[in-house]
């Protein structure tokens, strides 16, 4: 078995039945209570139920149990080195084709400044994404690598989403070997000093919404196989599911399901025990990818008495899931409605009942604005992100780019919901600042 830390829990009361309690509700508390896995048709009940009060009360009663009072943050500097893109799905306002209006490619030595400002700032993490460039060459982001390494050398590195990876595959000439390939594109960014892969691009794992939405994108499988990839060879890494426009609730729980399976894998892989024995082929399986055939049984972090894993000794698993909202300002979608604060809440809810293998679910206050981060650390949310900086990808308020909260803001926002403040490294491992010169260290 895995060395894994213990991490302080608190259990807060059940929740008593009020008025509107759903009845249906009662297995599912049970459920939560003793530590089981939900189902799909518990998790799309989850959906159903005008019973937003008692939903929220599981999320936050689980999240308790894994994190007492404790709230993450960290100081972080997103860096999207360029927008120029060869895809062009229909949900995304971000991507540019190379001589539109707006595209952007960053040279090395930008990059190393930003790494220089990421340094000044106190960064402990720069998180890096950016489009599919159709004519960069794989040397570019191994540069960019060893850049921001020499110019930083303390700074984690976050960078590719899964689609990247993929892409960095076809452009290196090992696209055609498949998953060896991923495994030696990854190799390469590691030695160049790739620390972990962010959880972008997953969208919702369903092909009916992969053709409509973002057809040409790789599929769940691709996903799958890189982050599988990534924790063999010892990276951690995120989660995301990006919902809210042509995708339906029965879509994201088997979204969920998938991820949550693609984990059983990777805990066992570290030396957890499944338990039990339930039945390999649930309840609409049909149809999952080939990469999660071979699950082994659920692995459930969120029991009572259950250990999450040591990011110093375990190797790599999915640290957290972040559910993200679709944004349908200026891209093809914009016509459909974005989807409201209590759908995000129920969903981020939902979320963390359902993942009950992720140690953190993370509320991604760009997205959801800082306000509505406060209310989700008590209703399952246990990390808000950082000080972010510059991000691209979506635009929250007005046209800019320059998102950015001071760690005053961040402190504030989480003291405020009711939480201890915890600043964390990339791998969610407490950091210590001396307020005085700014120095900090991560806390082993």
């Amino acid at each position: 078995m895995t060395t894994i830390s213990t991490t302080p829990r608190t259990e807060s009361p059940r929740p008593a039945p009020k008025p509107g309690f759903d009845p249906r509700l009662a297995p599912i508390i049970d459920k939560v209570d003793q530590g089981e896995r939900l189902s799909i048709a518990d998790g799309l009940l989850l959906y159903e139920t005008p019973d937003i009060w008692t939903l929220c009360e599981l999320a936050d009663r689980v999240r308790r149990r894994l994190h007492g009072d404790a709230a993450y943050y960290n100081i972080n500097r997103h860096l999207n080195y360029s927008n120029i893109c060869a895809l062009s799905c229909k949900f995304c306002a971000f991507h540019r084709k190379k001589d539109q209006d707006g595209a952007y490619e960053h040279s090395v030595e930008q990059i190393r400044e930003e790494a220089h400002k990421a340094v000044a700032s106190g960064a402990t993490e720069m998180h890096i994404v950016g489009g599919l460039h159709p004519w960069l060459k794989f040397d570019y982001y191994t540069t960019m690598l060893r850049t921001i390494r020499e110019a930083a050398p303390a700074l984690h590195i976050k960078a590719f989403t899964a689609v990247e990876i993929v892409h960095l595959a076809k452009i290196s000439q090992r696209g055609k070997q498949g998953y060896e390939g991923i495994k030696s594109v990854l190799r390469d960014l590691i030695d160049a000093g790739l620390g972990s892969l962010p959880g972008g691009g997953a969208e919702v794992f369903d092909d009916r919404v992969h053709d409509e939405v973002f057809k040409g994108k790789i599929r769940s499988t691709q996903w799958l196989d890189v982050h599988k990839a990534a924790h063999e060879l010892g990276l951690n890494s995120n989660a995301t599911m990006l919902y809210g426009h042509v995708d339906q609730r029965h879509e994201r729980i088997r979204h969920m399901d998938i991820l949550r399976r693609a984990q059983d894998i990777a805990l066992r892989r570290i030396g957890y025990e499944a338990e039990g024995t339930k039945e390999r082929r649930d309840e609409g399986t049909e149809g999952y990818p080939d990469c999660i055939r071979d699950w082994p049984g659920a692995v459930v972090l969120t029991r009572p008495g259950a250990q999450l894993p040591n990011p110093d000794a375990s190797g790599g698993y999915h640290q957290t899931i972040i559910p993200l909202p679709f944004f349908p300002d200026e891209s093809e979608l914009e016509h459909l409605p974005a989807p409201t604060g209590l759908e995000n809440l129920r969903t981020l809810a939902i979320c963390r009942l359902m993942l009950d293998n992720f140690p953190h679910v993370k509320a991604f206050w760009i997205m959801q604005t800082l306000e509505m981060a406060q209310f989700m650390l008590q209703n399952g949310a246990d990390d808000i992100d950082g000080t972010v900086v510059w991000y691209d990808i979506t635009k929250l308020e007005g046209p800019t780019t320059h998102q950015e909260a001071s760690v005053a803001d961040l402190q504030r926002a989480i003291r405020e919901a009711g939480f201890t403040p915890i600043e964390r490294d990339t791998l969610y491992r407490p950091v210590e600042r001396n307020l005085q010169t700014g120095a900090w260290r991560v806390i082993r």
